[in-house]
């Protein structure tokens, strides 16, 4: 039986013991995106070229390039207006963000391109440090080079920057899910300080920045954008350590953090002058408890502490998975409209039932009326054109609410 690694558990804190919840992470080419609804009118998605056809203004040693604006993105968000209701927008997001050689990277990509769906991947930027360079990573109260998760070997690497060059080039957003991943212990991310968090962030983005030096790789093209400007949101290992980051995402002038557990299904207020935009709890079939919306939380309230649990409970466990992310969305939809984040990991627990799960639950939201699938960067720009005061009447629902009256009457 696989145990989970150092984990941090979280409680949820909705008067159930039972209602555990961690924060995990896991260590072909997309068909051509078409017109969608959900995220505006997008061109085609051109794949990955080959070696060195990077294009664009070199940055540093090459390693990233300044091609212009981003493709395949929204058209540019409008206020809400009168008797309008808001659109249901949907986040799926990817802690870690490495092709560990299962496939799940471009699986998804392709997805997202068959159902115009934008999504963010939170990089970890030792997914582009090879282990032989790994003195040049210091982690904050832990010893030079180590890391809770694992260095990818060389062909890893390699698969990782193109697969993370398609997903911008494809209109998704690149954001961190910064280095090490460290839980628990003396060197756990909840104890940094916001000059540990400012560390980790400027050894993240110069992984980023340098592969090329510290790779060696002379036949792999550049990632297509500048990483200090793309760079404007994370999510932090297990959930922990928010209050600290928060001073140093201010700083460094981000405009959203995914970091906070436990979140409701109500419309995202600024903390510290970020969005905070958390995982949320939703329904969990079979249970009078809620689950944060990711796929490692789920997995503890099914298998514990094995990410390889009873084979006869997998299609039973699926199912549930299904249910939580559907019933979840179902709450908002016909409720608040309040955006659900979904947060996964390229993994295959439990015989890859969560990756089943997440597909299933995209293909059942993509078609909905008003359904937009979007990155946090795309939700965060229609956030910022709202009224504020529209957003704050919007926040005084509470989950699976409706506007009394109906929106026509609430929106004004």
């Amino acid at each position: 039986m696989r145990e989970i690694p150092r984990r941090k558990a979280i409680g949820l804190g909705l008067g159930a013991a039972a209602a555990l919840g961690v924060a995990g992470c896991g260590t072909g080419s997309g068909a051509a995106r078409s017109s969608s609804a959900a995220t505006g009118e997008k061109g085609s998605a051109t794949g990955v070229p080959g070696a060195g056809g990077s294009g664009g203004t070199p940055i540093g040693d090459g390693s990233t390039a300044d091609t212009g604006p981003q493709p395949n993105q929204p058209a540019k968000p409008q206020r809400l207006q009168p008797g309008e209701a808001p659109p249901q927008f949907v986040v799926f997001s990817w802690d870690g963000a490495g092709e560990i050689g299962n496939g799940l990277f471009p699986r998804f990509l392709k997805l997202a391109n068959d159902h115009g769906a934008a999504m963010t991947f939170f990089l970890s930027g030792l997914y582009l440090l090879p282990e032989s360079k790994k003195d040049l990573y210091r982690p904050p109260n832990n010893p030079v080079g180590a890391s809770d998760i694992g260095y990818l070997k060389d062909e890893n690497i390699r698969n990782t920057l193109r697969y993370v060059r398609q997903a911008w080039l494809d209109g998704h957003e690149i954001g961190t899910h910064f280095n090490g991943h460290f839980c628990g212990g003396s060197g756990s991310v909840a104890k940094w300080t916001p000059e540990q968090w400012r560390s980790e962030v400027d050894q993240a983005v110069s992984f980023v920045t340098t592969w090329r030096t510290n790779t060696g790789f002379t036949d792999v093209a550049a990632l297509p954008f500048d990483y200090r400007k793309e760079l404007i949101g994370g999510r932090t290992p297990c959930l922990l350590g928010q209050e600290n980051l928060l001073p140093t995402a201010r700083e460094l002038g981000w405009r959203y953090d995914a970091s906070s557990p436990g979140g409701r299904q109500v419309w995202p207020a600024k903390k510290d002058g970020v969005w905070d935009l958390p995982l949320q709890s939703v329904p969990f079939p079979g249970h009078s408890f809620e689950v944060l919306s990711m796929d490692y939380n789920i997995l503890a309230n099914q298998s514990k502490n094995s990410t390889k649990g009873d084979p006869s409970r997998y299609p039973a466990w699926r199912t549930q998975a299904v249910g939580a992310y559907l019933g979840g969305f179902k709450r908002a939809y016909e409720g608040n409209r309040a955006p659900l984040f979904i947060g996964n990991h390229f993994e295959q627990w439990n015989g890859g039932i969560y990756m089943d799960a997440v597909e299933e639950a995209l293909k059942g939201i993509a078609d909905k009326k008003d359904v937009r699938l979007v990155s946090f960067r795309q939700f965060c720009d229609w956030l910022d054109a709202q009224d504020p005061k529209v957003l704050a009447k919007l926040r005084t629902l509470e989950p699976g609410e409706s506007p009394a009256g109906g929106w026509g009457a609430y929106v004004t």
